[in-house]
């Protein structure tokens, strides 16, 4: 069950050169030799779990450091599992609700949702890394551009306020798009597993989050100038390495609020028996200052993907919009309205 709560890049992208071209990659283990599909590409079928302590951005306390000591890790995963723990989440009175549409969100109510629920990532997975931004060195998303700030300052300006009809709903709140679906794919709170499937014309990737599926065409057909959910997406092997190239994206499934102009690269490379790398590069130029590379490592999972039975989503809708009119209406009576 599941809640709703809170790509090769051109130089001549307005000068942003691929940040991964500086990354360092982690490579396949020693030796390894990825089993192969009957076309010849390494074999990345399967369902892949990506929960990972590790964070997007690097913490403060870490700054200057790429990799942490074992000690260090041990610590950050200790803080972690009792910051995470949402059995604890009253404790301090530290956690307080997001407000949406101009009230507080009450996704918890009664405390329902507790660590029972939750499926955040506790251990750090593939290294030690202090951040999953391997690029900049400094593991921090860059800054934002001026039109990226007066985006950003508008969508909290529209958070803030009462939503005026089902326009001002977000596509999350519905379960239609979003969290740690992707692209790109970042772990979340639950759900962070996926599912590949091959053949020699298509890829498919099948997030467990929102049962989202993207079906990326081998052929090197041009990308339709057509706006997508999930941007259009052209895929290609480059040695054992699968890479896709996304564009034409919504400015509803945005990551990050980006703009329809973000340009993302995804690669996934099997690292290991029971290892998958998943490295992605976004570029944008109206929204950052220069691009930014992520690496998320994967580990091989014997289960199958779950339902994601999002049941606030299926009628979430209809119970809003019925009880405005119905407050409308006593307002409208007592002419207080």
């Amino acid at each position: 069950m599941a809640i709703a709560v809170a790509s090769l890049v051109p130089a001549s992208v307005a000068g942003q050169a691929p940040a991964s071209a500086k990354a360092k990659t982690t490579t396949a283990a020693k030796g390894y030799t990825p089993p192969r599909t009957a076309d010849g590409h390494p074999d990345l079928q399967g369902v892949w779990d990506f929960r990972n302590v590790i964070p997007l951005e690097r913490p403060s306390q870490y700054a200057g450091k790429e990799f942490l000591t074992d000690k260090e890790a041990a610590e950050f995963e200790k803080s972690a599992a009792e910051r995470l723990d949402m059995d604890r989440r009253d404790e301090d009175g530290a956690r307080t609700p997001p407000v949406v549409n101009g009230a507080p969100a009450t996704a918890d109510v009664a405390r329902a949702y507790n660590e029972f629920w939750w499926d955040f990532g506790k251990k750090f997975v593939g290294s030690k890394r202090s951040s999953l931004i391997v690029d900049p060195p400094d593991g921090k998303i860059p800054p934002l551009t001026p039109a990226a700030k007066k985006r950003a300052d508008e969508a909290a300006e529209r958070r803030a306020r009462p939503a005026q009809g089902p326009e001002d709903r977000g596509i999350t709140e519905r379960c239609i798009m979003g969290f740690n679906a992707g692209p790109p794919i970042l772990p979340g709170a639950y759900n962070n597993n996926l599912q590949l499937f091959q053949t020699p014309d298509y890829v498919a990737i099948v997030t467990e989050m929102v049962h989202n599926t993207r079906i990326i065409p081998l052929n090197g057909r041009p990308q339709a100038n057509v706006p997508q959910w999930s941007g259009n997406s052209r895929g290609h092997w480059e040695g054992d390495t699968f890479v896709i190239e996304t564009k034409g994206f919504y400015q509803a499934t945005s990551f990050q609020n980006s703009s329809p102009n973000m340009h993302l690269i995804e690669k996934f490379s099997r690292v290991g028996p029971d290892n998958l790398l998943y490295e992605f590069t976004v570029s944008d130029p109206t929204t950052w200052s220069k691009p930014f590379t992520a690496q998320v490592p994967m580990r091989k999972s014997d289960q199958s993907l779950f339902e994601y039975a999002c049941h606030e989503g299926n009628y979430g809708m209809k119970g809003i919009l019925s009880s405005a009119r119905a407050v409308e209406k006593e307002a409208a009576k007592t002419g207080s309205r």
